[in-house]
């Protein structure tokens, strides 16, 4: 193959194509960069997952993940952006331009790269929870709390985040059954002591989810396994919510980019600004907090404006 087939070079490399990949190129096709976005083997992220979304400003009736993925994706499109599919194999970031490997075979330079690869929602692993996953099994209680309104659900998680989501369904849920599996917490004292003294919530200590069950439909019940008497029970539930942590996609960055401790990018504040010149994150990569289609938006035309700024700046540096 030669060689100028092999490599190309582009203005704004957009990687990834979730909510946060695909507003990153809205505003950059509609400043000019001439963006092109490889979508990732997951095209349209987690929220092609996700059934109903209801909580997205502009969608008075709710819309499926799907649909409102490919509405971004056409809307992208509409403005010029180059969408293809293929995954990101390897990075260099070393010198400028930067190098981007495409499915180990094409080399990308480019002059900017925004990183929306997002994260994944660690699961139990159950095959049951993959089969009503959408249909009373979630693993974000903010998006999917409110169909759940006066009835009992279960939360499996010990850490801050899952205290804080039980606290936050207890206020539209009947009866929150808190699965932890230790005989204490992860979490820190504060949200601990805002669980125990939320009357509604049940905390099951060292409790270990056997499998949910459902009626082929949706969920009507989750069995669970005492790990110190040995003893199983079923709880009476409509709805099961993981909240055991995400995993940022970023391992091909490591090395590269700063990251926490668990692996999401570190931006400089209030920016989608990384520890390299030229590239951006932005998106549920770099957020640990709110994880919302929302904010991922909002952060994608954050590193758009960004990277347009950043290219107006050394446009003018090499002028001058």
């Amino acid at each position: 193959m030669n060689t100028e087939q092999e490599i190309e070079h582009v203005n704004c490399l957009i990687i990834g194509s979730g909510p946060a990949g695909y507003t990153a190129a809205i505003y950059a096709a509609r400043a000019d960069l001439k963006p092109v976005l490889y979508t990732g083997m997951e095209m349209g992220g987690q929220l092609t997952q996700t059934t109903d979304v209801d909580n997205f400003p502009g969608y008075p009736n709710g819309i499926l993940g799907p649909e409102m993925m490919e509405d971004f994706r056409k809307q992208a499109e509409r403005f010029g952006t180059q969408i293809r599919f293929g995954y990101v194999s390897s990075v260099d970031f070393s010198s400028l331009p930067h190098k981007v490997v495409i499915d180990d075979i094409k080399t990308i330079t480019a002059d900017t790269v925004i990183i929306a690869t997002g994260a994944k929602a660690k699961w139990l692993g159950l095959p049951s929870e993959q089969q009503y996953n959408g249909f009373g099994v979630s693993a974000c209680a903010v998006c999917d709390g409110f169909f759940f309104k006066e009835k009992n659900v279960a939360i499996v998680g010990a850490g801050d985040t899952a205290a804080e989501e039980a606290t936050y369904l207890a206020k539209l849920c009947k009866k929150v059954y808190m699965l932890v599996r230790r005989d204490e917490f992860r979490a820190s004292k504060a949200m601990v002591h805002r669980v125990l003294n939320t009357p509604n919530i049940e905390v099951l200590y060292n409790t270990e989810t056997v499998e949910i069950l459902g009626d082929g439909k949706t969920v009507n019940g989750v069995k669970v396994l005492n790990n110190t008497t040995q003893q199983e029970s079923t709880l009476d539930v409509d709805g099961f919510f993981v909240a055991i942590g995400h995993k940022p996609n970023t391992d091909i960055f490591k090395g590269w980019l700063d990251m926490d401790e668990t692996g999401y990018l570190k931006t400089v504040s209030g920016t989608s600004k990384t520890n390299i010149e030229g590239v951006f994150a932005c998106g549920d990569v770099q957020d640990n907090q709110y994880r919302q289609a929302i904010t991922a938006a909002g952060s994608g035309c954050m590193a758009a404006l960004d990277a347009e700024r950043y290219l107006a700046a050394k446009h003018d540096t090499v002028n001058a």
